[in-house]
């Protein structure tokens, strides 16, 4: 009987693995960087940026784009979120 629990209780628990595992998989997948760089140049237009700050925001840009022409969104986005975040947005 108490193997009868044991086999139960880990068959459970792998089961509950299988339906969590591709989940957090999902959750961890980067946005399309497309879409981050959409949204990175709505904002650019509306910013108001000293010089300085926008030749730090157009580099992070090129790279960004870079990055995602090569399908490497991961860093695109890393990109894009240090531009918004020199935009303060």
């Amino acid at each position: 009987m108490n193997t009868f629990k044991t086999a139960r209780r880990a068959s459970l628990a792998a089961l509950l693995a299988l339906v969590t595992l591709p989940i957090a998989a999902h959750a961890a997948a980067p946005r399309p960087c497309e879409d981050v760089l959409k949204e990175m140049r709505a904002a650019k237009v509306a910013a108001k940026l000293s010089a300085d700050d926008k030749a730090k925001v157009d580099a992070l840009e090129a790279k960004a784009v870079e990055r995602c022409n090569a399908d490497d969104d991961r860093r695109a986005d890393g990109f894009l979120d240090d531009a918004m975040k020199l935009m303060k947005k």
